[in-house]
């Protein structure tokens, strides 16, 4: 047995001083397996091969749902560090002026969103649009029941906290001329507190997979909790 072997002498004595390494390779193994279903012939089943087999390809759906899931942590801690920022940087201003030049500015690059528009509802909405127009393109101000219509666009659909789509032709209202560019938005709906309308922040983005209903809403919805804290302040 020894003489008729065709395998190279160094080779050899590599695989006998340790065998393991071949159990280690799945390729190898499976040419192994492979080669000994021909040397058997066709008239025997061999139902350790066929067991393998299965394992192999269980193996390989465990090996790539462990892979998606190693990638969802770190998407998930990305957009938890990406949040933090934000928040951090948006407690800083000390008047309302410069915490909307930050939301619509530096808030929105940490965020990685292309448009933020924040949705006050309030009785007189002519003067608080001339109001909004002296402080920037960030504030909105609207005329009661805006934010719920907003959100539901007519349909008979619960109100949530945060509403992720997809968007064709937003709404130039908000967006102005950046409407034609965005694809999707965030829409998060703001609690004051008792006695004053409801609010919106309204993230949109020009990449129509940035938010869509599919995805997760914890780390926004811990977002919106926050914004509405810092703008009771400046709603005392």
């Amino acid at each position: 047995m020894k003489s008729g072997s065709q395998i190279d002498p160094k080779l050899r004595d590599m695989i006998l001083s340790d065998p393991e390494i071949l159990l280690d390779d799945t390729d190898v193994m499976s040419a192994l397996v492979t080669a000994n279903e021909k040397a058997m012939g066709t008239n025997i089943v061999d139902l350790r091969g066929i067991a393998m087999s299965r394992l192999e390809n269980r193996l390989d759906r465990l090996e790539d749902t462990h892979r998606n899931v190693i990638a969802a942590a770190y998407d998930n801690l990305a957009g938890t560090n990406q949040i933090h920022r934000a928040v951090l940087r948006m407690m800083e201003p000390v008047q309302f002026e410069t915490f909307l030049s930050d939301l619509g500015g530096e808030v929105a690059e940490i965020l990685r969103v292309d448009a933020m528009r924040l949705v006050l509802e309030t009785d007189d909405a002519e003067d608080g649009q001339a109001t909004a127009r002296r402080v920037g393109e960030v504030l909105h101000i609207a005329s009661p029941g805006f934010v719920q219509d907003y959100l539901t666009q007519g349909r008979n659909v619960p109100l949530r906290q945060v509403t992720l789509r997809q968007t064709q032709g937003a709404d130039d209202t908000l967006y102005g001329d950046k409407a034609d560019y965005i694809r999707s938005e965030a829409c998060l709906r703001l609690d004051f507190g008792p006695g004053r309308r409801p609010g919106m922040l309204v993230m949109g983005a020009e990449d129509p997979h940035q938010f869509s209903p599919q995805q997760g809403t914890d780390l926004l919805g811990f977002f919106a909790g926050v914004f509405e804290r810092a703008m009771r302040r400046w709603l005392e």
